[in-house]
């Protein structure tokens, strides 16, 4: 009977003892993270001056102060180190943003650079789009090659007259923009007022918008943003500058891809990088498991622009600290626990998708910058809807099947006779989708995008280029194939790809150059440069053979005599 006194005397004093260790060691992160705040609001992103400790001591500190500071996060061994990480091909360890040819020296100067402008310590060091460029991509008199293109004619071709129908959003009208409610992200004003705010779309106040707004607000029928729009420059400096307020995985999808939330309510989708610049997708890849690479969404923007398409939202690239702008501010459960420390003292993660999303395949920073791609969304759909349209050319998707038109020589026939390529201006939409995913090498274009509000008389949204610029030493004719069998293509596209096949006005000069204005150029090495003339010469012959085969008139349709208002009404001979 004593024997069993004893014993429930030493089970109740393991209880209190493990009681009192579960309450102390709930209690020691919340004095860490307030002890560290007032460092954090003075002293900017820790990262970027302490690098080396802060990978260290993550393991031991960090993850601790996660896992008690919220229950149902994950414990500490969730986020052990894991023996099996392997950092190819996914890792940052070699990136082409420092150039071989600097020295180690320069490497650590220019990583220092990037790391204080994420950091929001740098400002303005990297013009944007809107900025002269020099060096080797101006003309022989010091004249932008760039700013010398949209002086030519051919980018001043004015819209008609734009009527309510033909803007997305009408000012004065009675919709109210509640930009905290659209991605149900648990909005926070730094402030703490939770008060909603809401912006009424008057001409009076449109200068007082936020830029994600104000894009928002130009689109209209015939583009996604007009050709010298100053809201252009001050959204993609936002997307590189602003600072991130919370981090979600974005559902759906074969890849990772990030929500991003500013701190001015905007939004952006992140795609993180996964190849060097060197690398050119694995020979025996399929397509439609190819990586989805930052630079090419980048490179895909202002391609779009030289092409006076206008029809990509902004995208900038940004050198983002894993810790500090994802990790620290995501309320994603799922994506927090994929964090771990690897065994190069790299901050790594990998989140959910089908595609990549594992350990061998995780995303680490150089400790913890990792570079991206972000893309400003597009309206809330519950403001805007859009419609989806299958590609009609859309490729089979599977490892021996092939799709119609890849047997079929005259399907082009049938897609003329087929609403909406029957009518209007949506078969030429495809032939300009088709050369722009030529000139980039994209194999990926199963679906496509429109403007609900605009019915069938509008332009196609480019959305999703990231599988784009892969392969620079190979040409993927087969993608040139709506365009050899339908042997159509607008006069004005016609014009400019052969302005730009002059060189004058090289597109690998104009591309290089309009690349320089990113803060992670060079976004494109030069064979990928070298490979877009080479293709665009491609696109010509084809061009070519079919004004030989069926005259100029059958293959060139005319949209710049007169009035622009004939791109609502040309049809189809």
């Amino acid at each position: 009977m004593m024997l069993f006194r004893k014993f429930r005397v030493l089970i109740l004093m393991v209880f209190l003892v493990a009681c009192t260790m579960h309450i102390m060691i709930d209690l020691l992160p919340k004095l860490e993270k307030r002890a560290a705040g007032a460092d954090m609001e003075d002293g900017g992103c820790q990262c970027a001056h302490h690098m080396a400790q802060e990978s260290q001591g993550w393991g031991k500190q960090q993850q601790r102060a996660r896992t008690a500071a919220e229950p149902g996060w994950p414990d500490k061994h969730t986020l052990r180190i894991l023996q099996d990480f392997s950092n190819e091909p996914s890792s940052n360890l070699t990136s082409h943003s420092l150039e071989k040819t600097i020295t180690a020296a320069g490497d650590r100067a220019e990583s220092s650079r990037r790391m204080r402008e994420s950091a929001g310590k740098a400002e303005g060091h990297k013009a944007l789009i809107g900025e002269a460029s020099g060096g080797r991509t101006v003309s022989s008199r010091g004249v932008s090659r760039l700013s010398l293109l949209f002086e030519q004619p051919l980018y001043k071709v004015d819209l008609p007259p734009l009527t309510d129908d033909d803007t997305l959003f009408n000012v004065n009208s009675d919709i109210r923009f509640y930009p905290k409610s659209a991605g149900n992200q648990g909005w926070h004003n730094e402030d703490g007022n939770e008060d909603e705010d809401e912006f009424p779309p008057t001409a009076e106040t449109a200068e007082s918008y936020p830029n994600w707004l104000r894009f928002h607000i130009g689109i209209n029928r015939y583009e996604l943003y007009s050709r010298h729009s100053p809201v252009m420059d001050a959204l993609l400096k936002d997307l590189a500058t602003q600072r991130i307020t919370n981090v979600a995985m974005k559902s759906g999808g074969t890849q990772l891809k990030l929500i991003m939330t500013f701190q001015n309510y905007g939004q952006a989708l992140f795609k993180p990088m996964k190849q060097t610049r060197e690398q050119e997708t694995p020979p025996d890849f399929f397509y439609f498991s190819d990586f989805e690479r930052h630079n090419a969404e980048i490179a895909a923007f202002h391609l779009d622009r030289i092409l006076d398409f206008r029809r990509v939202p902004p995208v900038a690239g940004r050198l983002v600290n894993m810790t500090r702008e994802i990790r620290d501010v995501t309320r994603d459960k799922k994506l927090w626990r994929t964090f771990f420390i690897s065994p190069a003292n790299n901050v790594c993660f990998y989140g959910e998708c089908s595609y990549y999303c594992s350990t061998e395949h995780a995303l680490c920073g150089k400790p913890d910058q990792i570079e991206g791609s972000l893309a400003a969304f597009l309206p809330d759909l519950n403001l805007a809807k859009r419609k989806t349209w299958r590609n009609p050319w859309r490729r089979s998707y599977h490892k021996r099947k092939k799709a119609e038109w890849e047997v079929d020589p005259d399907y082009c026939d049938e897609v003329k006779q087929t609403p909406p390529y029957d009518r209007g201006t949506r078969l030429l939409d495809v032939m300009d989708m088709t050369i722009f995913d030529f000139l980039m090498g994209n194999m990926d274009r199963h679906h496509y995008e429109t403007f609900e509000k605009f019915g069938n008389e509008t332009f196609i949204i480019h959305l999703d280029n990231g599988r784009g610029f892969g392969k620079h030493s190979h040409d993927e004719l087969s993608i040139l194939v709506p365009l050899s069998q339908c042997c159509r293509v607008r006069k004005s596209t016609y014009l400019r790809l052969q302005l730009l096949a002059k060189e004058e006005f090289k597109l690998s000069s104009l591309m290089e150059e309009s690349l320089l204005h990113d803060r992670l150029s060079p976004v494109l090495i030069q064979p990928h440069l070298q490979a877009m003339d080479r293709r665009l010469r491609l696109v010509l012959q084809v061009l070519a053979g079919c004004i030989e085969k069926e005259g100029y008139l059958n293959v060139v349709e005319e949209d710049l005599a007169g009035d622009t208002a004939t791109h609502r009404v040309l049809g189809h001979r």
